[in-house]
Formats: structure tokens, C-alpha cells, sequence
């Protein structure tokens, strides 16, 4: 009976505010679950909110269960929101992936930003992202030659992005890589880490129902929760083994090699450990901050990589003049993959702390945030011939790849030279082919980000540049 009651009080409140809310809110939401359900058909979500902005407008409410959400897609609201309120926005909702995946958001942002992404330390390791993409290209390379050269070799190129884009950031951070030519003492490691990588980027993807109704966290639906914590496990023994390696080695006093974001990070702590407030325990701190570090970026970084390729091997003519003049079709200001096929179709979910203005309306505290940056950026308005040279910092409200304000990516100047040296090496150094000289089937798969949803190898053979 007490049960019932409660199911009938939340239908009542959600009934409420969809009566009495002065946005424009899509019809079809049933007790409890709101607009739940619109979001679980056979569409991604970015379509799904987009055809849904279509009929009612670039900003409207969604109900998520109990919660309010505000979903926006024009330049104006994302100013609104996240340049004008920016600070009102700061903060983002409670979910199972950060809680389980992420350490529950304990990690030191300052120091990773200082002593891994800014200008002075991106420029000194500069060479690991050239001999990486060097060893990279090597590999394609080698399989050509051992496919008795003359004729095609023929890679699953999503797979190479993933290995290549993951070896910069695990060597970057612990002097390690994972892929390729490795030790034979690694293959175990290596081993775990991709099963368990897999298994993440699944569940980061998953919708668990305690996220949208908190109260039914004991119920653990297909097994998600369950399924997050073993993977964080795994992934904890991992990286607390890194640590271990690196404060033995520290220790002993024969640390070889460079210096890596690890022996940095170890190093601050030690010395400035009284100037230091933590929220969680030293390694649990360290652990997050790395495990942040390399999760961030690896699978969208691949993933633009992968369209961007296609998207040229899909228009010949341009892959033509890109591998004659790769300053002008390569160039800094020339980022249509990013606009089209965001990696990150819809923006981390952002939370109101305070009441606010957006778009002329009032929105209130805990109201949660959705920016469909898909939507905003086919905006045929804004992407005419006179809008086609944009930022991707943000400056302009149109073109948020990388997202904006005080929650903006910290790692998009890495992420761009990643991107523009692997194509540019890649385009320069091999004739790239679709396959069977068709044309490349580039819908969209299901999942929190943006992948392909049929994987595809590219035919390829050395240029004479070799």
C-alpha cells in the first residue's frame, strides 16, 4: 500500500509540471516515467531530440521521471546557458557511470590541466605524439609488406584509431603502450585492459534506471551496477599496479626513461602533501586523476579520426587535393568532420544550482540540462558560405565541438594536433580507397557517443612519399 501511495504522489508532481510548466513540452509522457520512453526507440538520442526540436522548438522541457530537463539546440540558448549562466550550470547530476567509472568524480583537475595539457607541456611531448603516429603508420606499412607488395592491404580503420589515439595517452601518462609491437611481459596486462576497456565503453552507454529514478537504485535491472563495479575493480587493480611501479621505481632511484604525467603527479603530492585538501584518500585522488586522464578523449578522438576518413574517402576529388595540399584541405581551419559527426553528439548533462534565465524563461534549481550539439551544428542558417571558417574553442555559440564555458573540454588543443598529424600522415603516406570502389555506408550506430554503425576497412597501398 505504502508503495502504491508513493507511485501515486510521483504521478501527481509530474503531472503538475507538465500543467503548469510555461515551456513548450512534447505530449505523449506517462505517469512516472515522463518522456522516458521516447528516448529508448531504434533512433539515437541526438535525432530523437532533434526531430523533437523540430515540432517544438530549439529549447524544451523534458520530464525524466521526477526530474525536469531543459533540452536546447540553437546558438542562442547554448549562450544562454553556458556563457550567461554559466556559472548556474557549473555542476553537473548524480549518475551510476561517474560513481562507479569514475571514482565518483575524485580526481585533481588542476594539476592535470597544469602538467598535461597545457601549451608549455603539450609542445615537450610533442616527439611521443610523432613517434607514436610514426609507429602507427609503420604497422600499416608492415602489414602491406608482408601482403606481398604490389597489391592492397585492407584495416579495419576504427580499430587502428582506437590502438594509435589510446598508445599516445597511456604512453603520455604512464610510459606505457598497449598496442602494437609491446613486451611479451605486457601481453597479460594488455589483455585485461582491452577486456575491461570494452566493457566500459558499453556501460558508459547504457541507460540504468536508478539514474533517472533514484529510488529504485536497489533494484538492480539487468545487472548494470553490478557490471560497473567488477569493471571499476578491475580497472583500479590496474592502475594502482602503475602507481606501485612508479613509487618503487622512485625509490630505488632507477626510474628510466622520461619523466610521465605519473612521475609528475607523484612528485606534487610528495612535496606539497600539507598544501593539499583532499576529498577522498591520496591514491584513490591519484588513481581517478589518471584514470580521467586516459578515458577522456581515447574513444572520441578515435572516433572523429574514423569519420573525418570517411567522409574523404566519400568525396574523392577533396582526398585528391588534401594529399597535394595538405596545409589547405588539413589545415587549422577546416573542421566539417566535427561539425557533422560530433564525437559527442549530446553534451555531458549539465544541473541548474540556482535559479536562472534561459531564452526569456525562468528555470529553476535542479532543473538538468541537455545541449545537442548534433542539432545545433546542421543548423543550415549558420553553416552558409560566410559561416564556414569557426572556432572550435567555443568562440563562436554555433560550432561547440569541444563544448563551452567553465566546463569545456581542457584537452581540445591536444586533441587537435592529434587529429590533424594522424590525418595528415595518413592521407600523405597512403592511397586510401573505399571498398569496392563504392560508396562507404555511413550511418550512425547506437551509443553514447558517435560511432559508425557497420565497421569498414580502407583498401591501401603506400604513396611513393614512403
Amino acid at each position: 500500500m505504502e508503495f502504491n501511495f508513493q507511485l501515486q504522489v510521483v504521478a501527481l508532481f509530474v503531472a503538475l509540471v507538465l500543467l503548469y510548466s510555461p515551456w513548450r513540452v512534447p505530449s505523449g509522457a506517462l505517469p512516472i516515467l515522463g518522456h522516458l520512453h521516447l528516448l529508448g526507440r531504434q533512433m539515437t538520442i541526438h535525432r530523437t531530440l532533434g526531430a523533437i526540436a523540430d515540432k517544438y522548438g530549439p529549447a524544451f522541457m523534458l520530464q525524466l521521471d521526477i526530474n525536469r530537463t531543459l533540452v536546447v539546440s540553437s546558438w542562442e540558448m547554448m549562450k544562454d546557458c553556458f556563457s550567461t549562466n554559466d556559472r548556474a550550470f557549473a555542476t553537473q547530476p548524480f549518475n551510476a557511470t561517474g560513481k562507479h567509472l569514475g571514482y565518483d568524480h575524485a580526481m585533481m583537475g588542476k594539476i592535470a590541466t597544469i602538467e598535461l595539457l597545457s601549451k608549455t607541456r603539450l609542445e615537450k611531448l610533442k616527439h611521443v605524439r610523432i613517434n607514436e603516429i610514426d609507429e602507427g603508420i609503420k604497422e600499416l606499412y608492415s602489414l602491406w609488406s608482408k601482403n606481398d607488395k604490389g597489391t592492397h592491404v585492407e584495416k579495419e580503420m576504427k580499430q587502428w584509431f582506437q590502438h594509435l589515439s589510446f598508445n599516445i595517452k597511456t604512453k603520455i601518462i604512464a610510459g606505457k603502450r598497449y598496442f602494437g609491437d609491446v613486451n611479451a611481459e605486457h601481453k597479460v596486462e594488455v589483455q585485461r585492459f582491452k577486456k575491461e576497456i570494452t566493457k566500459l565503453v558499453h556501460l558508459a552507454g547504457v541507460f540504468v534506471l536508478s539514474d533517472a529514478l533514484p529510488y529504485l537504485k536497489w533494484l538492480d535491472l539487468g545487472g548494470y551496477l553490478g557490471a560497473m563495479k567488477s569493471v571499476a575493480n578491475e580497472l583500479d587493480s590496474l592502475i594502482g599496479n602503475w602507481l606501485e611501479e612508479h613509487r618503487s621505481k622512485a625509490q630505488s632511484g632507477k626510474k628510466e626513461g622520461e619523466v610521465d604525467f605519473i612521475d609528475v603527479m607523484l612528485s606534487i603530492i610528495h612535496v606539497h602533501d600539507k598544501d593539499l585538501k583532499y576529498s577522498h584518500d591520496r591514491d584513490t585522488i591519484s588513481k581517478a586523476t589518471i584514470w580521467a586522464l586516459i578515458a577522456a578523449g581515447s574513444e572520441t578522438t578515435s572516433l572523429s579520426l574514423t569519420w573525418a576518413l570517411f567522409l574523404l574517402l566519400n568525396n574523392s576529388h577533396i582526398l585528391k587535393k588534401a594529399q597535394h595540399e595538405l596545409d589547405s584541405h588539413v589545415g587549422r581551419d577546416r573542421h566539417e568532420t566535427l561539425r557533422l559527426y560530433p564525437a559527442a553528439p549530446i553534451a555531458l548533462p549539465h544541473e541548474a544550482m540556482e535559479d536562472s534565465q534561459a531564452g526569456g524563461y525562468h528555470v529553476p534549481k535542479g532543473t538538468q540540462l541537455l545541449a545537442n550539439i548534433w542539432k545545433l551544428q546542421r543548423d543550415p542558417r549558420r553553416f552558409l558560405t560566410t559561416h564556414a571558417n569557426v572556432d572550435v574553442r567555443g568562440q563562436q555559440f554555433e560550432f561547440i565541438p569541444f563544448g563551452l564555458g567553465v566546463q569545456s573540454c581542457p584537452g581540445v588543443t591536444f586533441a587537435m594536433q592529434v587529429l590533424h598529424l594522424t590525418l595528415a600522415r595518413l592521407i600523405h603516406g597512403f592511397n586510401l580507397e573505399t571498398p569496392s570502389n563504392g560508396p562507404i555506408d555511413m550511418s550512425e550506430g547506437l551509443a553514447l557517443t558517435l560511432p559508425k554503425k557497420k565497421p569498414c576497412g580502407s583498401p591501401a597501398h603506400p604513396t611513393p612519399s614512403m
